[in-house]
């Protein structure tokens, strides 16, 4: 099943410096899925894992920033629920392309949010 990524995507970009452009991912209701598993234990991600969660943040950043004016500009829930509809696949696709999967995303991501050392070793990595 996949998760809305606007849901978690306000923390992912506070935690990666990234919040330049995100009304869209704003308007949603961050929430707090305590059934998202994490992939591992939060201290023991590889670099190579990190940058995984870096490159796939980056691009859910930018297509974030794409459908934030069409979001503005829709003026009907049918047009706004499409428009974030075709964002969340994108962005669904992105983390694919990094070769992740959405849980594997919100786990890291909820990893690196509790975790001061994660967001330290993952704002390195985006600089």
């Amino acid at each position: 099943m996949q998760r809305r990524y606007t849901r978690t995507l306000p923390a992912i970009l506070l935690t990666l410096g990234l919040s330049t452009g995100v009304a869209m991912a704003q308007q949603a209701a961050p929430s707090q899925s305590p059934s998202a598993p994490a992939t591992a234990p939060a201290a023991n991600f590889s670099d190579a894992q990190l940058q995984k969660f870096v490159a796939a943040s980056q691009k859910v950043a930018m297509i974030s920033q794409e459908y934030t004016p069409k979001l503005q500009g829709s003026s009907d829930e049918g047009t706004r629920n499409k428009v974030f509809k075709e964002a969340d696949e994108k962005m669904v696709e992105a983390v694919h392309a990094e070769g992740m999967t959405v849980d594997q995303f919100n786990g890291m991501n909820q990893a690196i949010q509790t975790n001061p050392q994660l967001v330290q070793r993952v704002q390195k990595m985006v600089k």
